[in-house]
């Protein structure tokens, strides 16, 4: 990912100084649980353990005449430590180390991204609670429906976060998973006990089965949990978009003193924030199709997974890293217009109680039919002439032959959506 989406923390464990500090960790506990078992004797291990040092600059050099980064890796290793170094990597192949290592790898950006969440979880909270009877319209097609609280749209955000929460922690879970069962799985050079004592001490689990390589549908699970969650991160982004039209204007993105929105048209404060996040998304999604595709491969294994996945692991985790931090700022600064949710709440002249309108009467003892076109005639009269529609429903012999005037009145009460919303607060407070 390019320096201008990655965020410091994530991107140090994506570097190469990362990656081979990870490949040492697992490449020592293999070599310490064997001595354990007296196959490397104690003094070779304190001579690899006192003696291992690498060069980023010098593995590349290797790998330039070689092809093969782990065998760069471990013939630098080599260099430095001397005879002793044949114990290193007895009885593996390169995917144990790196499928192994990836894992802890994984479990590391993991963490970072389930922190990262838990923050947007606090602030959806704290707005949903801030705004629950904040009035406003609710849409169904871009129009008008009926109306809801801005509090009850940051709970409705809230609580997919709060799935993704246990989303992703099944998705680290299933890929906390190691390998040290040698070419094609099969501990003809290992026995299975390393594994599972290696796997122990590294915090992860062993592969129940495996063959050259761990399972890519693991990996596929974690890529397409980060898709999922930018996809709701666009949701947001695109929801925020649609209200800041100009000619919506309910909520707004901060606009920084100093900050410039147009090279040519000093008036504008765009939506730029919201708007990256909604592009960044794409590109997750993306990667979880490449993902998909790295399940299937020949026999014991090919490595047509290997170069997709040194592009696609560290650029989706560093993608949403970089998406989940901009959302928490988006709705941390987010600047609401109360006036202006009133005013669209009112645009329609009442409009939006005509589901409430038709209730009653039928609850009065109206036909549906009848109840429904009562309605929507003089909706389509209120919407064509801009009339209140609760005067021409006051004017209606008929409607009011079924309702009196006090019941009418009632009916344009917010009082009652109010009510209701808070019930779904209370709900969701419980649980």
């Amino acid at each position: 990912m390019i320096p201008r989406y990655t965020r410091p923390a994530m991107g140090k464990i994506w570097s190469d100084d990362n990656k081979y500090r990870l490949w040492w960790q697992v490449e020592l506990e293999v070599c310490k649980v064997q001595a354990a078992r007296g196959v490397i004797p104690a003094t070779a291990l304190a001579e690899i353990e006192s003696k291992a040092r690498w060069d980023e600059q010098r593995i590349a050099a290797i790998e330039a005449e070689v092809k093969h980064d782990v065998i760069a890796f471990l013939t630098n290793l080599s260099e430095n430590i001397g005879p002793a170094a044949r114990y290193i990597h007895k009885g593996m192949t390169s995917s144990d180390l790196l499928d192994t290592a990836l894992a802890l790898q994984l479990k590391q950006a993991g963490a970072i991204i389930t922190d990262d969440l838990n923050q947007l979880d606090k602030i959806l909270s704290d707005k949903a609670q801030a705004y629950q009877e904040t009035l406003m319209i609710g849409r169904t097609h871009g129009v008008h429906a009926e109306p809801i609280t801005l509090g009850l749209k940051f709970l409705l955000w809230r609580e997919e976060v709060r799935r993704h929460q246990r989303r992703l922690q099944l998705a680290i879970d299933d890929i906390s998973v190691g390998k040290i069962s040698g070419a094609v799985g099969t501990y003809q050079h290992l026995e299975q006990e390393v594994e599972q004592q290696v796997c122990a001490n590294l915090g992860l689990k062993p592969a129940p089965v495996s063959n050259q390589i761990i399972q890519r549908d693991r990996l596929a699970f974690f890529i397409n949990v980060l898709a999922l969650i930018g996809a709701t991160l666009e949701k947001i982004a695109t929801e925020i978009r649609h209200l800041q039209r100009t000619e919506v204007l309910e909520v707004e993105e901060y606009f920084a003193k100093g900050q410039k929105g147009s090279s040519a048209m000093p008036h504008k404060r765009n939506p730029i924030t919201a708007e990256r996040i909604c592009g960044l998304a794409r590109l997750l999604r993306g990667y979880a199709l490449t993902s998909y595709e790295n399940v299937a491969l020949w026999h014991e294994r090919d490595i047509s997974h290997s170069s997709a996945e040194r592009v696609i692991l560290p650029d989706a985790c560093i993608t949403l890293d970089f998406m989940l931090s901009e959302s928490t700022n988006l709705l941390q600064n987010l600047i609401v217009y109360p006036e202006n949710l009133r005013r669209n709440l009112n645009l329609t002249h009442g409009l939006i109680f005509s589901q409430a309108v038709l209730l009653s009467l039928v609850k009065k003892g109206l036909s549906r039919e009848k109840a429904y076109q009562l309605v929507q005639n003089h909706a389509l009269n209120a919407w064509q002439s801009g009339a209140d529609f609760k005067d021409l429903l006051l004017n209606d012999p008929e409607a009011c032959q079924y309702l009196t005037l006090a019941e009418i009145e009632s009916i344009f009460d917010y009082s009652k959506v109010l009510k209701s919303i808070r019930q779904i607060f209370q709900k969701l407070n419980k649980e």
